[in-house]
């Protein structure tokens, strides 16, 4: 099945064979995520973490990062960040019965075989993930330190997903696991590759129609699954999803400041006016917006920042 549309030039004409467009203001079909901000209680216990599991290093060391409150992580060789970690000495873990804002953030691998290496890595070191197939994609699901979800994950190919009534199909059903290291080949893991991606975020949030009001009809996401309980998934230019909302925490309350939370997210879009544009939507329909100069930071109804940047 195709997502998007082109006309004979190859722009995009804006149809889908799949999703519900917003009412008005729609994010660039070249959206994609940028890193996410997180807070931390001991950020030397977080880089251990980060760096064994995961294989993210530090990309620089400026002022903050040699304060030693801040870091910036992502793939060896790469120069933007994934993660940048903020420390708020003795900040409380995730609360078990859950606070609105971060449900997980999900690292996006290039490829199956990196899945599987990944994989045959959490293995050796003893690190333990739930596993799951979305259809659209094959998820492996971790906790930091601090009790923060992580989603890695890789996509199979846009060709395969299906779609019925404008709708993609995603479900969670077992991995197959012996199938994905099968993928691995005889090859090792050496840490995050070059090329992996923030493929999504996943959020708690109060109520989904007030959710949707935020993030489908004033930011400019479109609705590619609505019928999965408790939840709603969006996205911009065909993808699955950069963004995964959902009531599972019923009763929970907003991340506080003394907690290990999400800080903010980044939604890149392709210039300042584009990003701009996306600002003025979010303040016309009611939102609390802050500009600054790459574009502007936005509060869902609890709190939750999402910064919109243009790439250039």
């Amino acid at each position: 099945m195709t997502g998007l549309t082109t006309s004979p030039d190859g722009r995009d004409t804006g149809t889908q064979a799949y999703g519900i467009a917003p009412p008005g203001y729609r994010l660039p079909a070249a959206t994609r995520l940028g890193a996410v901000r997180l807070q931390v209680a001991d950020l030397a216990r977080s880089l251990e973490w980060y760096r064994r599991v995961l294989g993210l290093e530090p990309l620089d060391d400026g002022p903050l990062e040699r304060s030693g409150r801040v870091a910036r992580l992502g793939a060896p060789g790469a120069v933007v960040p994934l993660v940048e970690l903020r420390e708020r000495p003795g900040a409380a873990p995730v609360s078990r019965r859950g606070r609105l804002g971060l449900y997980h953030y999900a690292i996006l691998l290039p490829d199956r075989p990196a899945l599987g290496r990944f994989l045959r890595h959490l293995s050796d070191i003893g690190e333990r993930a739930g596993m799951s197939d979305h259809f659209v994609s094959e998820a492996l699901y971790l906790t930091d330190p601090d009790g923060l979800g992580i989603e890695v994950y890789a996509d199979r190919p846009r060709g395969t997903w299906r779609h019925e009534d404008r709708q993609l199909t995603m479900t969670t059903i077992p991995l197959d696991v012996e199938a994905v290291l099968r993928a691995a080949g005889g090859e090792g893991w050496s840490g995050m590759p070059s090329d992996t991606v923030l493929g999504h975020v996943h959020l708690f949030v109060g109520d989904l129609e007030r959710a949707a009001a935020f993030y489908h009809a004033a930011l400019g996401l479109d609705k590619t699954v609505w019928s999965y309980p408790g939840a709603l998934f969006l996205s911009a230019g065909g993808y699955h999803h950069h963004l995964g909302i959902n009531t599972w925490a019923t009763g929970a309350v907003p991340a506080g400041p003394d907690e290990a939370r999400l800080l903010e997210w980044e939604v890149v879009v392709p210039s300042f006016r584009d990003a701009t544009e996306a600002i003025r939507s979010i303040a016309a329909a009611g939102g609390t917006v802050e500009p600054s100069a790459d574009g502007g930071v936005a509060r869902d109804p609890w709190g939750t920042a999402v910064r919109v940047r243009g790439a250039r």
